[in-house]
């Protein structure tokens, strides 16, 4: 550091809240977490769930690795912090192309960090003095630790960068690349390129991990489980980062078979596109599974197989989140929070496409029983019931039962 070594009780004060840094509380992390992955340079950070995941983990690693150094030099000054996670962060975020708002990240990481130390410090004495020396030194110290941890990373990611543009890999990325992005390239030029039919119908797929300790060998099994549950299938696979492969198969694969293998590989999640034929469906069949791994990651789902068709309407209904929020709410009003059975009774009313009967049975309960949860759900329901002509009324019969039809219609 370029400043004088601190009194030995600002020491003191440093290394005790460094220990209290060193067990952050989750609603520090959660803000650490929402300022790295905010605003619209970092969106396709924040909407990758691998990068996501990878983004958190630095955050944690980076906080601890500047408390630990406190406790045990309070003052001193802190080197960069560079570990597996930072390298293996530093290639996924070259093999996107987003070294740029990654290392942006860091930075609106040092906001908090600045904030939150600046709390835990004003927690510690209530002397002028003491706190104007504490301040001193110790934002000093973070804002040296955080230009070292950014010049570090962008070191690592430029020697990613040199790898990656060598080889045969770079040519299959770049080929992928320009094929996803509809520039001008014949068919007969990026097979050649690529090594694989684009004149079949396609089935892609994104396999990846989020558990920071997998074995990144389980994704390109992953990737040979997919061909041979697709049949005799041609397969593509490119690395998209270090802990996500993007496939394509000339075929669509069994998913049982896929679930089934998935339970000898527990890193790996799977999201498969819809099949489609030609230069096109490559393309959108990979937008499909791109879609469907982020639908995945925004609902949180412990899911580890799915596939497109299983989530593109609730896609379709959740592209504009704050809309989908209030279309939830306007419909559904009060039963959104009712009660257990009383939700249970309408989901198994409407999987039982609105037969009563059926539902009952489904729940092992009595036809009455569920015909009263329902018409409770029913007055939960924020729209009131429409006036229908009276041979529609008797055909619908309990209107309970007509208005949850029409919800179901919804």
């Amino acid at each position: 550091m370029s400043w004088s070594p601190p009194s030995p009780r600002i020491r003191k004060l440093i290394r005790r809240g460094a220990e209290i840094a060193l067990t952050p509380r989750p609603e520090w992390l959660a803000e650490l977490d929402a300022a790295t992955l905010a605003g619209e340079t970092r969106r396709p950070i924040a909407d990758d769930p691998v990068l996501s995941a990878g983004i958190r983990r630095a955050n944690r690693a980076n906080l601890l690795h500047w408390a630990a150094a406190n406790i045990n030099a309070p003052g001193a000054s802190v080197p960069a912090h560079e570990s597996e996670v930072t390298r293996a962060i530093a290639r996924d975020i070259v093999r996107r192309g987003l070294a740029e708002p990654a290392l942006d990240s860091y930075r609106a990481g040092e906001s908090v960090a600045v904030r939150v130390w600046t709390r835990i410090a004003c927690s510690l004495t209530g002397d002028h003095d003491e706190l104007a020396e504490l301040l001193d030194v110790s934002l000093r110290s973070i804002s040296e630790y955080v230009d070292r941890t950014v010049a570090a990373m962008s070191a690592l990611m430029s020697a990613e960068l040199t790898e990656l543009t060598s080889g045969t890999h770079a040519e299959r990325r770049e080929t992928v690349t320009l094929l996803l992005d509809g520039a001008p390239m014949t068919r007969q030029r990026a097979e050649a390129r690529l090594g694989y039919p684009l004149d079949a119908t396609h089935t892609a797929a994104v396999v990846w991990t989020d558990t920071p300790e997998a074995e990144l060998r389980q994704l390109d099994r992953a990737a040979d489980l997919l061909a041979a549950a697709a049949g005799p299938a041609q397969l593509l696979s490119v690395m998209a980062s270090d802990a996500t492969r993007w496939v394509w198969l000339t075929g669509r694969p069994d998913t049982e078979r896929v679930r089934a293998g998935l339970g000898r590989l527990p890193a790996v999640r799977v999201a498969l596109g819809s099949p489609d034929p030609g230069v096109d469906g490559f393309r959108r069949s990979h937008l499909d599974a791109l879609t469907t791994q982020r639908m995945l990651a925004r609902l949180a789902s412990a899911q580890r197989l799915a596939s497109h068709d299983e989530v593109e309407l609730v896609a379709l209904l959740s592209q504009d989140l704050e809309r989908a929020d209030r279309f939830v709410k306007r419909t559904l009003g009060d039963l959104e929070h009712a009660p257990d059975d009383l939700t249970d009774a309408v989901r198994a009313f409407l999987a039982e496409q609105c037969n009563a009967s059926r539902a009952a049975g489904r729940l092992f309960t009595h036809r009455n029983t569920l015909l009263r949860r329902l018409r409770r759900a029913d007055r939960l329901l924020p729209r009131p019931p429409r006036r229908a002509p009276a041979r529609r009324r008797r055909r619908a019969g309990d209107p309970a039962l007509a208005r949850l039809r029409r919800i179901a219609r919804v």
